[in-house]
């Protein structure tokens, strides 16, 4: 998700979302009203309150529900299978930190909608950064991913017979991953401040100089749709593309099964982004030439881009299952986990848990069968 983007899916020009039209015309001043189409200011108080009523909940939520799946992914790789097996394992592990982190500055975002930036500066820079560098690394994981199921399924001979310099590959890949994202997230790090709201509150946003001609924004802008939605929804498609094309020329009778669970991953990361970054192309049409002047359609756009901001966060939510637990493999290492936590907790007697056979890892490298297995 990943991903999520705060993923915006990381909002690029205002985190606290009721902002998202206020700083075409002016960013210094402390009404922040919009200027709307009869020569006058148009209160944006209705959206604050329902960005107070509407985004903490639901960031408490996708922050709880998200924690717990991905805690379970990193407990897994680390007590049950001790090590990284295969170039799958890396890249899911990968996904499952930078959704963990990512999910970490929820809360904090959750705290500045309710009631403003508490925090200094310092701290908006970092959670802002940090916010966006875990939305592109979770993005481009899913675009590696996509691209090391295709290999494994399309090109079996290959991958197996490669499968220690895969290794090295996913390695080297991650690493790309997370420099990569660092360097996206070079925006955050230059124009995240605290700006006043009002006499009473601040937030934590991204400010922009007005002397460009909101040129600064608009690339922002466009670098969020382009690599953070665009790029992976192309990899995406291209490669489960040829994959269902691969398996409905097999015969096995996991074909179907498999088919079901490529439509979810596919049909998951279009329903959760597609609206969002429709919202983020308006946004920077507006910052490009202020088309939009009317006060109800600027403060409904507004409210949307909430609603659809939160419907993207969900992808970290949803990853854990669409890429690890819905793998046999993966749900008997879940079972393994549960009965040591049990044997430790005094609920089961040690002697009667029971060895997990070693099968043939979700998206195994050397087996499409189990690949997409449920």
């Amino acid at each position: 998700m990943i991903f999520c983007t705060n993923y915006t899916f990381g909002l690029l020009i205002d985190e606290s979302d009721a902002f998202n039209f206020t700083d075409l015309t002016d960013l210094t001043t402390d009404t922040d009203d919009y200027e709307s189409d009869l020569g006058g200011l148009c209160n944006k108080e209705l959206v604050r309150q329902f960005s107070k009523t509407f985004e903490p909940p639901l960031y408490w939520i996708i922050f709880v529900v998200g924690a717990l799946g991905n805690l379970l992914v990193v407990c897994i790789f680390t007590t049950v299978r001790n090590r990284l097996k295969t170039m799958t394992d890396v890249l899911l592990l990968n996904l499952a930190v930078a959704d963990l982190l990512f999910l970490g500055t929820l809360p904090f975002w959750a705290t500045n909608a309710a009631q403003g930036w508490v925090f200094n500066q310092a701290i908006c820079k970092g959670v802002s950064a940090v916010y966006k560098i875990n939305f592109f690394a979770s993005m481009l994981l899913l675009t590696c991913i996509s691209v090391d199921r295709y290999i494994a399924i399309v090109h079996v001979t290959e991958a197996h017979n490669y499968k220690n310099k895969r290794m090295l590959y996913s390695k080297i890949t991650c690493v790309f991953v997370w420099l990569a994202s660092c360097l996206l997230a070079l925006p955050e790090f230059l124009f995240a401040k605290v700006k006043n709201i009002d006499s009473q509150s601040t937030s934590c946003v991204m400010v922009y100089s007005i002397t460009d001609n909101n040129r600064t924004k608009v690339l922002v802008l466009a670098l969020q749709i382009c690599v953070g939605f665009l790029l992976p929804l192309l990899v995406i498609v291209l490669c489960y593309s040829v994959i269902i094309r691969k398996l409905m020329q097999a015969r096995s009778f996991e074909k179907h099964k498999a088919l079901r669970v490529i439509f979810a991953v596919v049909a998951a990361f279009i329903l959760s982004q597609l609206p969002f970054n429709g919202y983020l192309i308006i946004e920077a049409g507006q910052a490009n030439n202020a088309t939009i002047t009317n006060c109800e359609v600027m403060q409904s756009l507004d409210m949307a881009g909430q609603i659809v901001k939160c419907l993207a966060y969900t992808h970290c939510c949803l990853n854990p299952i669409l890429y690890v637990f819905i793998g046999v493999r993966f749900r008997k290492d879940l079972f393994s986990l549960l009965q040591r936590m049990s044997c430790g907790l005094g609920l089961v007697d040690n002697s009667k848990l029971q060895q997990v056979p070693k099968r043939p890892s979700v998206m195994s490298d050397t087996d499409t069968t189990p690949v997409f297995s449920l």
